[in-house]
């Protein structure tokens, strides 16, 4: 069995995080241990019992669920060393801790019909009739693939995997490298973007970088100008971060936690878990009876 510390560096947690990690499951062991079962053996029944423990002590919803986070890691550790086949609390969260995620979100086919709305083939002159096939590939990338200003301005050539279908985004400061799949559409878009629009782009503002995006400004000033025209096809699209929400949110109507984790590059679970709507949240009926929080 792998030590948990080297499992958590693996993942690309500090050292901080480590040692909180750890202490946190040394607590849960001891938990286990005066209650007649291990990390190994725990069912989820008997997991809303610890929750219960946990809340009887005074703490707060958040650090409740931060605790909870840690656990949740361990069993995604145990699952990993094929000591567990489930991690039993997963999907669950203690209510009532505020949410950040409060925009006026939108649905997949709102998303779908930013993209489509978008015009790039009437513009008045040459150049600008590059600049918004550009934008129109930038638009399909944050709508379908959920990508943000900072990973959009750091995307290479040679993350295009045409070949396959699709883009490698790689890591940031904040978010994990992850390979993305292309819509059959997207891959049209790019090949014209990558043999006939990208060079002339280069050569306009003389910047032959490998950059997939070569600007000659702030990043966030281009998206900030691709939001406008997309606000005049739809009122509700508000900013770069809306509509990543959006997206995030629409892959939790399609699939599993773990799954929409890595597609959104999030380093930790509970990044995904802040973007859960209240009618993905609701816990089974057991969690009526067993919530330690009302």
């Amino acid at each position: 069995m792998n030590n948990y510390s080297t499992y958590l560096e693996e993942q690309g947690y500090s050292e901080t995080t480590i040692t909180g990690n750890e202490k946190q499951v040394e607590l849960f062991k001891k938990w286990c241990n005066r209650n007649s079962t291990t990390p190994t053996e725990i069912d989820y029944k008997t997991c809303l019992k610890f929750i219960k423990y946990l809340s009887r002590k005074g703490i707060t919803k958040k650090t409740v669920n931060h605790r909870l986070r840690s656990i949740k890691i361990y069993f995604n550790y145990l699952i990993d060393e094929a000591y567990r086949s489930d991690n039993p609390i997963e999907n669950t969260v203690v209510k009532g801790e505020r949410r950040t995620i409060n925009y006026d979100l939108l649905d997949a086919d709102e998303l779908e019909d930013l993209y489509y709305s978008f015009e790039s083939g009437n513009a008045t002159d040459k150049y600008a009739l590059v600049c918004a096939k550009r934008n129109k590939v930038i638009i399909g990338l944050i709508v379908y693939q959920g990508l943000n200003t900072t990973s959009l301005s750091k995307l290479k050539t040679e993350h295009l995997q045409l070949s396959k279908g699709k883009i490698y985004v790689p890591s940031t400061r904040k978010s994990n490298a992850r390979e993305l799949e292309l819509k059959p559409w997207q891959i049209m878009e790019f090949i014209e973007y990558q043999n006939e629009v990208l060079p002339l782009l280069q050569k306009r503002i003389k910047n032959h970088t490998d950059l997939l995006f070569p600007i000659n400004t702030r990043f966030n000033v281009l998206t900030s100008q691709i939001i406008k025209k997309l606000k005049k096809c739809n009122q509700k699209a508000e900013n770069i971060k809306q509509i990543r929400a959006s997206v995030i949110t629409n892959w939790l109507g399609q699939y599993n936690l773990r799954k929409v984790q890595y597609l959104a590059g999030h380093r930790y679970i509970s990044s995904t878990e802040r973007y859960l709507q209240d009618d993905l949240e609701s816990l089974h009926e057991m969690v009526n009876n067993f919530h330690p929080i009302s």
